[in-house]
């Protein structure tokens, strides 16, 4: 948004001795015609910026004009920048590129590298190295939708590949456990929802706005309902998956069996997606018990390998 740019900029040149309209440009992710555009637009408010042409010119709000704002520490600084940047990746957007270059503008130019060493400590990327290329596109159209209280309709595919077309009200975009969700009303259902947005095609904007409604958060701590429906199965696993289970219990699990395989006590629960699990570990996990876990896998064995039975 211009008015939320142009703020920027003023802080920017209160907290900076001067920059140049190419910084600015690539800072906000526009033209320098653009930012030249700006700056005319701030004068004509009445805040007094000077031009310095010139190598090592650029804008400059003049000096008696200046205010001197010690905010932040260096360690709040690297902290909520840290945070926004991360953020950022994620999902972007103009409040959240404003909100960076103001909170960088509180940067004292002498601490400027030790604050970007800081900010540069934790790097979160929650992007897969492949998959589905829609998630980020996606967020940014969920994104506008729920600021604009706008529907939204798209095409679902839920529990054994059910295929339905809904229309829902956006509230909330939720990361959990590195999958992106949508949260929100949904007319078919008359009922709150959570999508998970790697099932979702032809996500669509609609021109119809609605009344925010006062709506629950969804509850996404399963810790309680999980212990109670979880058991423990016994499995022996060579030692090249190693890796791979320790994604679903911690090492206290594992009792060494010889040089190369381990016994574990698997966290399991009696559904698809565990068994999943199990048949993805292939020929280097055997389910020892309970026996009806370990008929069910033979089952499925077979199953598998008929369908390439000529």
């Amino acid at each position: 948004m211009k008015v939320d740019r142009l703020v920027s900029i003023i802080m920017i040149l209160l907290e900076k001795k001067r920059m140049g309209a190419q910084a600015l440009a690539e800072m906000f992710e526009v033209s320098p015609r653009t930012i030249y555009r700006d700056i005319d637009a701030i004068c004509m408010a009445g805040i007094p910026i000077r031009s310095i042409s010139g190598v090592g010119g650029g804008f400059e709000i003049m000096p008696e004009c200046k205010i001197d704002k010690q905010v932040f520490s260096t360690a709040d600084l690297s902290a909520i920048l840290m945070g926004l940047s991360s953020l950022f990746k994620l999902v972007r957007g103009n409040e959240l590129l404003n909100a960076l270059a103001k909170v960088k503008s509180f940067v004292p130019a002498e601490n400027e590298k030790e604050i970007e060493i800081k900010t540069n400590q934790l790097h979160i990327d929650l992007s897969p190295w492949m998959g589905n290329q829609n998630i980020q596109p996606f967020l940014e159209i969920i994104k506008s939708a729920v600021q604009d209280h706008t529907l939204l309709r798209f095409e679902y595919t839920a529990h054994r590949g059910n295929k339905t077309v809904r229309t829902v009200e956006p509230y909330q975009l939720i990361l959990k456990s590195s999958h992106w969700y949508l949260y929100g009303y949904c007319y078919n259902r008359s009922d709150y929802r959570l999508f998970r947005l790697s099932r979702i095609s032809d996500l669509q904007i609609k021109p119809e706005t609605f009344t925010p409604r006062a709506y629950q958060k969804p509850i996404l701590d399963f810790d309680t309902l999980g212990a109670a429906m979880q058991t423990e199965i016994k499995i022996r696993i060579h030692k090249s998956i190693l890796d791979r289970v320790l994604e679903f219990c911690t090492f206290d699990h594992f009792t060494p069996d010889d040089e190369a395989h381990y016994f574990v006590n698997f966290p399991f629960i009696e559904n698809e997606y565990y068994f999943d699990i199990l048949l993805s570990f292939g020929d280097k996990c055997e389910c020892m018990e309970p026996l009806r876990i370990r008929n069910e896998m033979k089952r499925r064995i077979y199953e598998i390998a008929a369908i390439y039975d000529d």
